[in-house]
């Protein structure tokens, strides 16, 4: 392919409409870049914010949330109830102690970029523990015996915790969360043990969504490195902020030319993620070569997207894109007490899922997984679970199939009505809207990895 420029130079010498064109190019090239590479960043600083905005209040006030559809958030799931844990290191370490039980969780920088696991999955193992978090301050003093330390890039830090709602048990698993305790390591007169809010059923919005594409990303970005340090990864991406104008010591405003051009970036940034995330090409994607069904994960090695001694730069990019949180856990591809995700957007002929269509999976029985496993349905637009009048977008074998799965195989239903069959499994679809699968298993089996057990695509009904 011929690429024409508009580049003109006299005798070795630019042209003034050239400067102006090899400018306004720069610019745009790095604005493209840098708003791909701080999509976690920026979507971290709206999980903060949206968090907040309901009540959960760093060292303060901590929620518990049994998610509905109608919480928005990127491919949050109703399979377990959550426990958003909001930190500020600013005045020394904290202890985040767990009861023993099954919890499992994870500690971000507000990045994302995972710092630890916790509960089943983290060094306690489910038994419990004193996790204590160390800001990039340091601590001089010793650390208690039998603790497990932590050190963040930042001193703020999202702990977020799940418990596993054993035989269904929501509210037990809801009172475990609850039981979790944060106090300062070095004793502190002044502080009051953090109260717990319900968030269930609470409409929020923890996702960039708003500011997506717009003009407005650019100054949540400003906010995050005027407010974090700055972390290894970002060194270079910081530089290419700093040629813009958006820098840590300056107050973000653009003038006239770069206004267009950060506007212009950010749109075509996210409509090239948006493509990335939901029509990837990558042959690395595939789970089996006869079906749709695609790894969300696509990095299965580390929470940190490297791979040969580089990052995987798109895959880091689709799964934040799709996704929230990083962590070892989620990504390994290995039997044991972890989990899997695969995710789908196309029916069996190849077409995107379609909210005016009904569909039809069939999944094989038994699935592989130790613990247990489901289904949910997300909006497109949205990456959030799917807001109908059904009020539901899940199919969780704890739940709506709990006593169905006796046979070889089970039917989920899918499409803007309800099935002919009052005892269908049936998820509702908006007419008109994409929407996407995510297919979890809970301790995945050797089944799940070595080809003896596959899924079925999706199949259009009508």
């Amino acid at each position: 392919m011929t690429v024409e420029t508009p580049y003109e130079f006299t005798g070795g010498f630019p042209t003034a409409a050239t400067i102006t064109a090899a400018y306004n190019a720069a610019d745009y090239a790095r604005a493209v870049t840098c708003y791909k590479h701080f999509f976690p960043a920026v979507s971290g600083m709206t999980i903060l914010a949206g968090t907040e905005a309901v009540g959960v209040i760093p060292n303060r006030s901590f929620g518990t949330m049994d998610t509905r559809p109608g919480q928005i958030g990127f491919t949050l799931n109703s399979d377990t109830p959550y426990a958003p844990i909001l930190l500020d290191l600013t005045a020394g370490p904290l202890v985040v102690t767990l009861p023993p039980g099954p919890i499992v969780g994870a500690a971000l920088n507000v990045d994302q970029s995972w710092i630890s696991d916790l509960g089943i999955p983290g060094p306690d193992a489910g038994h419990g523990g004193q996790h204590i978090f160390v800001g990039p301050a340091g601590h001089d003093g010793e650390l208690p015996d039998e603790s497990f330390p932590h050190t963040t890039l930042g001193n703020r830090v999202v702990v977020g915790l799940r418990a596993i709602p054993q035989g269904g048990d929501v509210g037990a698993a809801i009172a475990l969360l609850r039981s979790v305790q944060v106090h300062p390591l070095q004793e502190d007169d002044h502080w009051t043990p953090p109260t717990w809010v319900d968030l269930t059923g609470r409409p929020q919005d923890t996702t960039p969504l708003n500011v997506q594409g717009t003009l407005e990303y650019w100054r949540i970005l400003h906010d995050y490195i005027r407010s974090e340090p700055i972390h290894p990864e970002d060194r270079s991406y910081i530089g290419e902020l700093a040629v813009l104008g958006i820098r840590a010591d300056l107050p973000f405003a653009p003038d006239e030319r770069l206004q267009g051009i950060l506007a212009e970036a950010a749109q075509d940034a996210d409509a090239q993620l948006r493509v990335q995330s939901l029509a990837d090409r990558r042959p690395d994607r595939v789970v089996w070569p006869d079906r749709h069904w695609e790894w969300v994960t696509l990095r299965p090695e580390n929470a940190t997207f490297e791979i040969d001694g580089r990052p995987d730069v798109d895959a880091r990019e689709t799964w934040f894109y799709q996704a929230i949180a990083s962590s070892p856990v989620m990504f390994r591809r290995q039997p044991g007490a972890g989990s899997l995700y695969w995710f789908t957007a196309r029916d069996n002929t190849g077409d995107y899922l379609d909210g005016s269509s009904s569909y039809r999976l069939r999944v094989p029985l038994p699935v592989p997984a130790g613990l247990f496993w489901s289904l949910t349905v997300y909006d497109a637009e949205t990456r959030s679970q799917i807001s109908t009048a059904q009020d539901a977008a899940a199919v969780r074998s704890l739940f709506e199939l709990n006593g169905k799965l006796d046979g070889n195989h089970v039917d989920i239903d899918f499409g803007p009505q309800q099935p002919d069959d009052d005892n269908a499994t049936w998820v509702q679809t908006l007419p008109d809207r994409g929407w996407f699968v995510y297919f979890r298993i809970y301790g995945p089996t050797a089944a799940a990895f070595d080809g003896t057990w596959a899924l079925d695509d999706i199949t259009r009904r009508s």
